[in-house]
């Protein structure tokens, strides 16, 4: 049997082989920094697409937490009132 490639795909190489679906976008950033990124060699739109993905990613994580935040304390309370379900069966 032949395994595909694109099986094995990360989102992060699935977002680098659409990455000429790139397009412009204005900004307003501190000048200060601007000059020092740019003596230091720091590429700024990668910068900035890097530190986007980061806030978007911490903000996907808290949306879900508070979607299943009633499933989260119920699993919470069934483990402190009855301890985990398998826990007989652990090796530590």
């Amino acid at each position: 049997m032949r395994i595909r490639e694109e099986a094995f795909m990360t989102r992060s190489t699935v977002r680098e082989a659409k990455a000429p679906l790139r397009r412009p976008t204005n900004i307003s950033l501190d000048s200060a920094m601007i000059e020092e990124a740019r003596e230091l060699g720091i590429n700024i739109s990668r910068a900035c697409e890097e530190g986007l993905a980061r806030q978007i990613s911490k903000e996907r994580g808290r949306r879900w937490k508070e979607e299943n935040r009633e499933a989260i304390e119920a699993s919470n309370a069934y483990v402190a009132e009855h301890g985990l379900p398998l826990e007989k069966y652990r090796l530590f």
